[in-house]
């Protein structure tokens, strides 16, 4: 790989969402860049500002009139009824707010300059990224816009061969699975908290989305993990699942989906993970990857959020991860405001500490039986 690891961010995100109540309304990759920076983890030399993706970069995935639909509202902050009905902007926690175009769309540009950045091979962290629901022509679960889609499109078009996709949000990677179902040279593989949205109800052992079973014309496999999944399980999974799948494709980039919802203390999942877990997987596919980019995703607490990514860009960087965060960076954390009534007395850890106490527990029957369906025949 060459050249040392870069990460993508920008000053938008410091921009408050403002729509009162939605989940997406804390900081998250403004906190996660200046808690790297405050450990002396973000050289100006490692930072790129990411530029804004433009109408013809989006449309190379989502349709002109979508697109110009997310711009309208942006503009005229509201919606009509029936672009709401079309396009379900303004609905179903997709809300108008002032930089609804501007700010997923920056989130784009950074996996679109990923993906230049990655033509001769290296790691880039974009925490911005790992908008996984967007539709072609829809948002969908928080998302306007699709930046793995485009980012992988990016690299494909670039002359990349084939791109492993690895999702572990505590959601189900639809919008990406969906795109590249009858794509050959892209396989997705997401690991998710079964019966949550966006999949079907149930334990996962279908062929329903999302589902085991649900293969993606082959291109595709699913784990949807039980709630209360913790490292131990996870670690089972990459190792037994994940790594034989991603040597089997034999890709030219791997791109890693890293939300922090599926961590023990965010509000919209019910499993189990410490963020050691996830750095784990990170670094468990680094080896194997000949082009790798780690995006972000959901994450709903911001302290959780922000030392989860904070953490990832640490182990991108072989950093020694401290036993207790400075001064500095205690202090930034306390700093932090959020609205929920976890968020009024934050837990301890969370503001003296970088890494999560593992949560290992018991490999459970359900998730052996997860594993066997999908290396089954």
């Amino acid at each position: 790989m060459g050249g040392r690891p870069l990460f993508i961010g920008s000053e938008i995100y410091r921009a408050p969402l403002d729509s009162h109540g939605h989940p997406l309304a804390i900081p998250r990759v403004s906190l996660t860049i200046d808690l790297c920076r405050v450990l002396g983890w973000l050289p100006a030399a490692a930072y790129r500002d990411s530029p804004q993706a433009t109408v013809a970069e989006l449309t190379r995935f989502h349709s002109p009139a979508y697109v110009r639909a997310v711009a309208r509202a942006e503009r005229i902050q509201s919606v009509s009824p029936a672009d709401k009905q079309r396009y379900n902007i303004g609905v179903n926690g997709n809300p108008v707010y002032r930089h609804m175009f501007k700010r997923p769309a920056t989130a784009c540009g950074a996996s679109l300059l990923a993906a230049r950045l990655l033509g001769n091979g290296g790691i880039v962290h974009s925490p911005a990224g790992g908008t996984h629901h967007g539709r072609t022509g829809r948002a969908s679960g928080f998302c306007y816009f699709n930046d793995p889609v485009l980012g992988i499109l990016a690299l494909l078009d670039g002359g990349t061969r084939r791109v492993f996709y690895l999702d572990l949000d505590a959601h189900f990677g639809d919008g990406v699975q969906d795109a590249f179902a009858d794509d050959d040279r892209v396989f997705t593989l997401s690991i998710h908290e079964a019966g949550r949205w966006p999949m079907a109800r149930g334990d996962g052992l279908s062929a329903a989305p999302g589902g085991v079973y649900d293969r993606a014309g082959g291109t595709a496999l699913n784990l949807p993990v039980p709630s209360g999944f913790n490292d131990t399980e996870l670690e089972f999974l990459i190792e037994a699942v994940v790594l034989p799948a991603l040597q089997d494709f034999e890709p030219d980039a791997v791109v890693v989906q890293c939300g922090a919802d599926a961590l023990a203390d965010d509000p919209l999942s019910r499993l189990s993970l410490s963020n050691q877990a996830l750095w784990r997987a990170v670094a468990a596919v680094r080896p194997v990857a000949p082009r790798l980019l780690v995006l972000g995703g959901g994450g709903y607490n911001p302290w959780t959020v922000a030392r989860c990514w904070t953490g990832v860009w640490g182990v991108l960087n072989g950093h020694e991860i401290p036993d207790r965060l400075p001064s500095a960076a205690e202090s930034l954390l306390r700093g932090v405001r959020w609205h929920r009534r976890r968020g009024h007395t934050p837990a301890a850890e969370w503001v003296t500490t970088l890494a999560d106490v593992p949560r290992h527990g018991p490999l459970r029957p359900q998730v052996r039986a997860i594993a066997a369906a999908a290396t089954g025949p």
